[in-house]
């Protein structure tokens, strides 16, 4: 029997451990790149420990398909949805106004918007480089600076509030076929560290974590593409994970770095800021 849930659809039924439920029964949260992968199973995290959730996506269908499925499991949710682009400052204020009028002021942002790329130095254009690093903080910095406000009125209420931003292990340990990411990463590292100390004052947490190989979109297109089409899912995945001296010997699944955001989400780390926690199955080289 398997110990986790491989797929999505798993998730969606039984994404949050038992202590979380309705933890955060009244609050706001509100996920950036909510409509698929780790941003999906953190709003039905989310929505499982009694959060009402704003979500929003680039891509309408992929946002409509994400919706029907929390709300088909979950009838009763409290949840709004609405195309946004979090590159474009303007659409994420509008998206923020739309949000509070649609649920109330957040007390929680999830940062979780962005892909990584595939490039060394030396074919990196000077394009790219802006390109990738442009991404990586601003898909932060706007959704930060619309909620922001939000927050700070809403930890008077609750007592915190809290930023979680989605980063990768890259940050600390760069591939060199990934040195734009790389770099953008480690600078989201700061960035998380010196918001954390700015925004204490006020009463707003900021914590991220740091992910490692996550079952994706992505890592399924290229099974898809695998040259041995004998190979099923669950033994590609695991020789995948071997190849990259995974000490757990498998790739994570996006619901355990949603309950990582879960966590520095919720009261339950009312005492960590400017923090990141490592997700990725012991990878990581650093203590």
């Amino acid at each position: 029997m398997r110990r986790f849930p491989r797929l999505q659809s798993d998730f969606q039924m039984n994404s949050s451990p038992s202590f979380a439920r309705d933890a955060l029964a009244g609050r706001v949260a509100v996920v950036t790149g909510g409509s698929s992968g780790i941003g999906l199973a953190t709003v039905a995290a989310l929505l499982d420990a009694g959060a009402a959730v704003a979500l929003c996506g680039r891509n309408p269908e992929r946002l409509d398909e994400a919706v029907t499925g929390l709300r088909e499991a979950r009838p009763e949710a409290k949840l709004f949805a609405a195309t946004c682009d979090v590159l474009d400052a303007t659409a994420v204020h509008a998206f923020a106004a739309k949000c509070n009028a649609a649920l109330g002021a957040a007390s929680i942002l999830i940062n979780n918007a962005g892909q990584g790329r595939i490039s060394t130095f030396a074919d990196t254009s000077d394009e790219a480089w802006a390109e990738e690093l442009r991404l990586k903080f601003f898909s932060v910095i706007n959704p930060t600076r619309a909620f922001l406000p939000q927050l700070a009125t809403q930890q008077l209420v609750w007592g915190d509030a809290a930023v979680v931003c989605a980063n990768s292990l890259l940050a600390r340990q760069p591939e060199p076929h990934m040195v734009a990411t790389s770099a953008a990463r480690a600078g989201l590292l700061n960035l998380v560290r010196s918001m954390a100390t700015e925004f204490a004052p006020q009463g707003v947490r900021v914590n991220g974590i740091l992910i490692g190989l996550i079952e994706s979109g992505q890592w399924r297109r290229r099974f898809e593409a695998r040259e041995d089409k004998a190979l099923d899912w669950a033994t590609w995945s695991r020789e995948l994970a071997a190849r990259k001296e995974i000490p757990l010997r498998r790739l994570g699944l996006p619901e355990e770095a949603a309950r990582a955001i879960l966590f520095l989400a919720s009261p339950l780390s009312s005492y960590t800021t400017g923090a990141h926690l490592d997700i990725s199955g012991g990878l990581s080289r650093h203590a």
